[in-house]
């Protein structure tokens, strides 16, 4: 489809909808709410002229105030500033829908990277066989993490999935009842949810979206490149589940919640097992196959409600395999292909549904350790070197008892022994990792191999690939080290060998970001994964890198497509693997139709990378120092921004980071550690980049780039870094992912703070960047606006930055009446968390 021919369908499907649509809301009978639509686009026009003009937010609230309405007091004022906000909610919610009602008519099954287009590909230019082949070796694994961005509650997840279904229709009698009900619904927890919570939050979307979609799209590849001699892997696509198990600075995160959470995870597939038999059962009514699956569904039922009865997924396919035997032999066969469907389900989704993973931070598994040694070693712990410790954990015989500790140490103990347990009723597959965050050297991996051993395994009932996260420039450049030292020592290369040699390497592109800014730490990954994939060759390892990744660039996210097609054969490319978090689960997989394609996006990525020549992606020398330079140059950049005084009070008083915490949104804290002091080591990634974007000044996402290319055009080599746009995947993926940050700043929103007395010329530091990184990259593409090739997300942007502006002008109104220290602070503080909502699921991808 052309560009002008997917601009104009756009006008048609969502703008003029949205248009159509959102005029319903004026006339719904919303508790206090009269009146609020048409007030809003006075608030809108003030803001948008008043920014023009350079007026402060406090400035256009106060001139909306005078102008359009009649209130005095400030509670007058605040609660019609409460209600504007549940307005715009609201229409959020209602383009949201709109636009995923209209995604499958604005993204054909013959666009590039869909599995019909790979097909069609691989056939003319030779290359079906050596795509079954790739077929066989390769594999994407989204993990779902718990990470508190999606601010919308159940109830109105479950609206959202009803609004799209209706609006496809185009029934305007159900459309007007869903918004009815939306108007009455709250948006917002009354408690902070339960990290059960979190985890129930999105079991929904494997039950309700991703169940069908992986088996359609399984069914899809099968049918596109099966041979009678050839089958695409059951496991090619899979999903991995955090929420439950992540308890990395989670201090809600238990082993009864981990054991709880499994178990959900069990419940559900079954659940969605027995569904999908009982629509089979209608089909294959024949003698001998009816009574095999009545007992198979029997089975099933009872597994779901009786705690004592249990069936694996090896008896479901047994039963299976009886069934398809007789009905191929005695009944022609018929409705062969929904039985073969099913067996599918059950090779891709096992009894687990998602593969839950442990996480904990290696610094919380020394003190663990220090205190096992403490207590059951004759060392002294004062003395005693990190070698010491290490010979004594993995010669030691001691088995020791959870009951004899307390906390941490007693938790994480209880929670290895539940491994057991729990691959025992969710399959091997239903929990086989443990991730170590913070990872930076050989101790923090075989911390957690002893830990194992200490808990009564012997070495070889450790089922569990035990995965370092390198995530800090420091533990990126050491990592190459610790995995040459690991693969070296032999009690981890025989725990390799029975791992079938495969070892998986976490890079967290997040706190990799914030640590050195966007450009280094893109390419510090880029050349980690180069030397680890050498490493790991060397010693005749598979490895497999599994990217923590956010929603927007400056967490690792934005065309993720792209990115994992400019990687070039320096890289190991057996498996795309990445988290997706809360808001981009909803934004970005959130419908079958949205999922299957964002599925295969990833899949086609990793398989045309290894297929197809393309020779943008393998970098030159020349191109390879280019890049070098450019990062080194914008980290010195970015490290004198982290280190100038204001850096982090400007977070803390001028921004929303400070309310990230008081928010019901997450069950985490904002940041790790338990300290008052807020320091920028212990600031998660979410709050950091996350205010960032609530100021719409997405600083991680460009901060640095334009200098390092200034620093370049001085010296007169523009025309090296534009080649380097035109020869290399890798840069321009980089380039453009920027600009996407780009795109979603909008500076005139805090232009007041030039006047701030203390933070005056820290915000000017920020704006000369913002300025010179968006006139030299349009410069360096020939773009004359930013995101010039991506007409659709530019007018999806633009869109949702016109609902959201008078959210911006409540907020930064707020904040503006916090630091005078004027009004009732209580209540200008709710303000400020609940525009928090609105301007995060509007932005789709900001955290």
């Amino acid at each position: 489809m052309l560009q002008e021919e997917k601009k104009e369908k756009f006008r048609q499907l969502i703008e003029n909808k949205f248009q159509i649509y959102n005029s319903l809301f004026m006339s719904l009978p919303y508790d206090k709410m009269t009146n609020i639509g048409m007030l809003l686009p006075f608030l809108y026009e003030e803001s948008k002229t008043g920014y023009e003009a350079e007026k402060s937010p406090e400035d256009i609230v106060e001139a909306f105030f005078s102008k359009h309405t009649d209130l005095k007091t400030e509670e007058q004022k605040t609660e019609l500033l409460f209600k504007i906000i549940q307005y715009i909610e609201r229409q959020v919610v209602l383009y949201d829908s709109i636009e995923d009602a209209a995604f499958p008519q604005l993204h054909g099954d013959s666009e590039a990277g869909t599995v019909l287009q790979l097909h069609e590909r691989a056939m003319q230019e030779h290359q079906l066989e050596a795509t079954r082949k790739k077929l066989k070796d390769f594999g994407v694994k989204v993990v779902f993490t718990a990470h508190p961005t999606q601010f919308y509650p159940n109830s109105v997840q479950r609206i959202l999935h009803d609004l799209r279904k209706a609006i496809m229709t185009d029934s305007v009698t159900e459309i007007d009842m869903l918004l009815q009900q939306l108007g009455k619904t709250p948006f917002v927890n009354k408690e902070k949810p339960t990290p059960l919570d979190e985890a129930m939050s999105i079991i929904f979307y494997l039950r309700y979206v991703y169940y069908d979609t992986i088996g359609e799209l399984y069914k899809k590849i099968k049918n596109s490149f099966s041979t009678p001699n050839f089958t695409p892997s059951p496991q090619l696509i899979q999903m991995g589940f955090w929420p439950g198990g992540d308890r990395d600075g989670n201090p809600f995160v238990t082993a009864e919640i981990t054991q709880q959470v499994a178990h959900e995870l069990q419940l559900s597939i079954l659940k969605s097992y027995y569904a999908h038999l009982k629509n089979i059962r209608r089909r294959l009514s024949f003698r001998g196959v009816s009574e095999i699956l009545d007992d198979l569904s029997n089975v099933l039922y009872d597994a779901i409600f009786r705690e004592e009865k249990y069936i694996s997924a090896d008896q479901i396919l047994t039963q299976i395999k009886s069934a398809k035997k007789i009905l191929i032999e005695q009944h022609n066969g018929l409705f062969k292909n929904l039985l073969e469907d099913f067996e599918d389900r059950v090779k891709i989704f096992g009894t687990h549904f998602a593969m839950l993973d442990i996480r904990q931070d290696s610094r919380v598994h020394q003190e663990i350790i220090d205190e096992i040694i403490y207590k059951k070693s004759n060392l002294n712990i004062k003395t005693v070197s990190d070698q010491e410790k290490l010979d004594w954990l993995l010669k030691t015989d001691v088995i020791l008892n959870p009951g004899d500790f307390e906390g941490i140490t007693k938790d994480t103990l209880q929670n290895i022994y539940n491994v057991k347990h729990i691959q025992k009723k969710n399959g091997e597959r239903g929990m086989s990792r443990y991730i170590i965050s913070n990872s930076e050297s050989i101790k923090d991996v075989l911390n957690v191999f002893a830990l194992f051993k200490l808990c009564g395994y012997a070495e070889n009932e450790i089922n569990m690939d035990i995965v370092p996260l390198f995530e800090t420039m420091e533990g990126l450049d050491l990592a190459q080290k610790v995995m040459k030292d690991l693969y070296e020592l032999p009690v981890y290369s025989s725990h390799l060998d029975r791992r079938k040699r495969v070892q998986t390497i976490m890079l967290g592109f997040s706190d990799g970001t914030k640590d050195g800014g966007y450009l280094k730490a893109n390419w510090e990954i880029y050349e980690t994964k180069e030397q680890l994939t050498k490493v790991s060759d060397g010693f005749d390892i598979k490895v497999i890198f599994f990217d923590g990744r956010g929603g927007p660039p400056a967490r690792g996210g934005g065309k993720t497509h792209d990115f994992y097609a400019s990687q070039g054969k320096t890289i190991a490319n057996h498996q795309i693997e990445l988290t997706i978090q809360g808001q981009t689960i909803t934004s970005v997989f959130g419908n079958k139709d949205q999922a299957k394609y964002n599925f295969e996006q990833l899949l086609t990525a990793g398989i045309e990378n290894d297929i197809f020549k393309n020779y943008k992606k393998d970098l030159t020398e020349k191109e390879r120092k280019l890049i070098e330079e450019l990062a080194e140059i914008s980290f010195k950049k970015y490290s004198d921004l982290k280190a100038h005084p204001r850096f982090v009070s400007y977070l803390q008083e001028m921004s929303t980071l400070e309310f990230y915490g008081q928010t019901n949104i997450g069950s985490r804290p904002t940041k790790r550690g338990a300290g008052k002091e807020l320091r920028f080591e212990d600031l998660r990634a979410i709050p950091f980049v996350g205010s960032w974007s609530q100021l719409k000044q997405n600083v991680p996402g460009f901060f640095g780039f334009g200098f390092a290319l200034q620093e370049l055009k001085n010296k007169g080599r523009f025309e090296e870094v534009k080649e380097l746009y035109k020869g290399s995947d890798f840069f321009k993926t980089l380039v453009l992912n920027s600009m996407m940050s780009m795109n979603k700043s909008y500076f005139p929103l805090t232009s007041y703070m030039t006047k701030n007395e203390k933070f005056g010329p820290f915000w000017n530091i920020l704006f000369e960047e913002y300025t010179l990184s968006k006139n030299l990259m349009l410069e360096l593409t020939g773009f004359k606006t930013l995101m010039e090739e991506e007409p659709l997300s530019r007018l999806s942007v633009k869109i949702r930055e016109k609902i959201v502006l008078p959210l911006l002008s409540i907020q930064q109104y707020a904040l503006i009446k916090i630091q005078k220290g004027e009004g009732n602070r209580s209540t200008y503080e709710k303000l400020v968390m609940r525009s928090l909502f609105g301007n995060i699921n509007a932005s789709r991808n900001s955290a």
